[in-house]
């Protein structure tokens, strides 16, 4: 929930860039800097597989778990958040 949390974030315009959420995750609520930042790690997951995980969690947790539409959308152009 976090990553896509993180996602809906950049997003709405709470954080300004990828990167800005990476640093402020790392250093403020310590995030595990090896994985680089919730962006940095969902480009390492995938896009488009993260997407894939989120609708399973869905359908077996509920709602609080549907892809927020940046991601939905990125899957679906194959983008990422460094590209």
């Amino acid at each position: 929930m976090m990553l896509n949390e993180a996602a809906r974030c950049l997003d709405e315009g709470v954080v300004k860039s990828a990167r800005d959420g990476d640093v402020g995750a790392v250093f403020g609520i310590g995030f595990p800097p090896f994985l680089g930042g919730p962006f940095r790690y969902m480009v390492h997951i995938g896009i488009r597989r993260l997407v894939v995980l989120f609708e399973q969690h869905e359908a077996k947790f509920g709602a609080r778990f549907v892809p927020c539409e940046l991601l939905q959308a990125m899957a679906s152009k194959d983008k990422n958040f460094f590209n």
